[in-house]
């Protein structure tokens, strides 16, 4: 019998390609998604991919009663993905209150159904961003976290201090935090990928986006950082790379290979790309006219950052496979097929 996973945020842009990763791995899976920054339709494009149809419920996991009437219902679930989050950096720092109640209510909320339901294993969507701005690179795990730079990163830090403190007294309970560098590209069928409503906050989809000729121009924010170019670095990783991070964690955990009850990883490549990099490779390798303008730097942005691997590679027996121009080229496919402009 198929070991039921459950995905919060699955219709959303990792979730989706983490639902496809999961099925293709064997496992089935149930989605709860609000909807707030994703489309039911992502539903029957996994379908396509995958031959499959994940359960899903829409439903807001911030809602206490909600959350609970779900798991109630779903009483067969193993494993937990967690994603559901607001995600933006620069609205959260124009949001703040939203991104608290929202980001960490949903997270306690869940870890109180698990206790309940005596399900033992959850996999958390965190990130980067609670390294802030290190002192040293390439980022380690043991690289010590900073005051975060928005409110976003922060509930990132508050949701890992919670999930340590919880495991810690619910022993029963394993948890893995992967701290995401920055998911980029799409899946190589060109049917599922980054499509944000409203105005991207992301810097690839941006750049899709006006390639495609629905923006203007790219704006790239600040050109006076002190890295070569001037423009901030990041260490971006395909999504398809990322999400199989998350299934080989589930097995972790599942098969009891894990050495703590609550561990986090790195999941990045291991290289930095500055921004004018990016968008360079990006117009070479797809052949495409790209207009952009430097702005000033946006409220909550770090300078650079990019991960040292090697624990995830040799702990988890996972590493990135894809390279930035393949990375580049499919988040075009998938621009240009969601547009009808092939």
């Amino acid at each position: 019998m198929k070991k039921q996973i459950l995905v919060t945020g699955g219709t959303g842009y990792i979730g989706s390609h983490t639902v496809v990763e999961l099925q293709e791995a064997g496992f089935e899976v149930v989605i709860i998604d609000n909807l707030s920054n994703s489309n039911i339709e992502v539903l029957d494009a996994i379908k396509k991919i995958t031959g499959q149809s994940p359960g899903f419920e829409k439903l807001d996991l911030a809602c206490k009663k909600s959350t609970a009437d779900f798991f109630e219902k779903y009483n067969k679930i193993e494993a937990i993905i967690h994603f559901a989050a607001y995600k933006a950096v620069g609205e959260s720092v124009q949001k703040p209150l939203d991104y608290y109640q929202n980001n960490l209510n949903s997270l306690m909320n869940l870890l109180e159904n698990m206790k309940r339901h005596q399900i033992q294993h959850l996999v958390f969507s965190s990130s980067c961003t609670v390294y802030g701005q290190p002192d040293k690179l390439p980022v380690t795990e043991s690289t010590p976290r900073k005051p975060a730079e928005s409110p976003y990163g922060n509930t990132k830090a508050i949701c890992e201090d919670i999930l340590r403190d919880f495991s810690n007294v619910n022993p029963e309970i394993n948890c893995v935090a992967l701290r995401y560098f920055n998911p980029i590209g799409a899946h190589p069928s060109a049917l599922i990928g980054e499509l944000p409503l409203g105005v991207p906050n992301n810097l690839v989809p941006f750049i899709t986006q006006t390639a495609a000729g629905i923006r203007k121009e790219l704006s790239v924010f600040g050109n006076d950082y002190n890295t070569p170019d001037g423009t901030a670095i990041r260490d971006y990783i395909n999504v398809v790379d990322l999400s199989q991070a998350h299934v080989v964690s589930i097995n972790r955990l599942i098969e009891g290979k894990h050495k703590a009850n609550y561990e986090f990883f790195n999941i990045g490549t291991g290289n930095g790309f500055s921004v004018m990099q990016l968008v360079k490779t990006f117009i070479e390798v797809n052949k495409v006219n790209l207009p952009y303008k430097i702005t000033d730097r946006r409220a909550g942005d770090i300078e650079k950052i990019w991960a040292d691997t090697s624990y995830a590679n040799s702990e988890l027996g996972w590493k990135a496979q894809k390279s930035i121009e393949e990375t580049l080229q499919s988040a075009w496919e998938w621009e240009k097929n969601v547009r009808n402009l092939n």
